[in-house]
């Protein structure tokens, strides 16, 4: 993988992660702490890279797409448990 594309998916989170910062300075509803930016990132800049590597290994276009959607549904039951805790797990954020 190259370092501009890796440098494309850090931009790209980065731009992500500046909505919740910037919606901050507006209300008090969004209140994230630096951890929170911190495993947000990590998680994204991951999907990102992972998914970028499938789509570049994988040569079988339906394969490619179902593996890819399987890693942003996990993507999303992960950032799910973390924000509200949907499998009661010890890593739920309520």
């Amino acid at each position: 993988m190259s370092k501009k594309t890796v440098l494309y998916i850090v931009i790209i989170v980065m731009i992500i992660l500046s909505i919740p910062l910037i919606a901050m300075q507006f209300t008090n509803t969004v209140n994230w702490s630096v951890f929170d930016f911190l495993v947000a990132g990590v998680l994204l800049v991951s999907l990102g890279l992972i998914a970028t590597y499938l789509a570049k290994t994988i040569k079988n276009p339906n394969i490619k797409i179902v593996i890819i959607i399987v890693l942003i549904v996990l993507f999303l039951l992960i950032w799910a448990e973390l924000a509200v805790g949907i499998f009661n797990s010890p890593f739920a954020g309520s």
